[in-house]
């Protein structure tokens, strides 16, 4: 790796005091080297607490996000991911959008060998509403856990 690539894969915002970005399209994600790169494993993020605004009626959405990736040459820094997905807030988009622009992005700016995202949103007008976002089918000898978030059941 030469001098310019290592600069780029220096973390912006590793150590620092960082503002929340004000959209998904300014957040900038940081990757790294994957310390353990050619080899196959599982990376998982959960984020029980995404939110995000409705394109009609403004109103806050909310979701359970899980991302699932087996790493190539990069991993995502995970405070770079924080903000990413905390830029969302004042953000208006459907939640099909929301959940499959955040694993397209991951996956076309990383280029892991596999990702997968599961978007478990609270009921929007009474109906929950789960979306689900694969780069493709998992590698070979993958271990791929079961995401771990139940189906919503109101009051159970």
């Amino acid at each position: 790796m030469n001098d310019d690539e290592s600069k780029k894969l220096a973390p912006r915002y590793l150590g620092q005091d960082s503002a929340l970005p004000t959209s998904p399209e300014v957040a900038t994600l940081d990757y790294v080297s994957n310390p353990r790169a050619g080899e196959l494993f599982l990376t998982r993020f959960a984020a029980p607490e995404f939110t995000s605004l409705c394109p009609v009626t403004g109103q806050p959405d909310f979701a359970h996000l899980v991302i699932d990736y087996a790493p190539g040459e990069t991993i995502v820094e995970s405070k770079s991911l924080k903000l990413f997905l905390g830029s969302f807030r004042n953000h208006a988009a459907f939640h099909e959008d929301c959940t499959v622009g955040i694993g397209r992005r991951l996956f076309d700016e990383m280029q892991p060998i596999w990702l997968r995202i599961g978007g478990y949103w609270y009921p929007r007008g009474g109906i929950p509403i789960d979306v689900f976002w694969q780069s493709g089918g998992p590698p070979e000898g993958l271990w791929v856990p079961e995401q771990g978030v139940a189906s919503y059941r109101g009051r159970g």
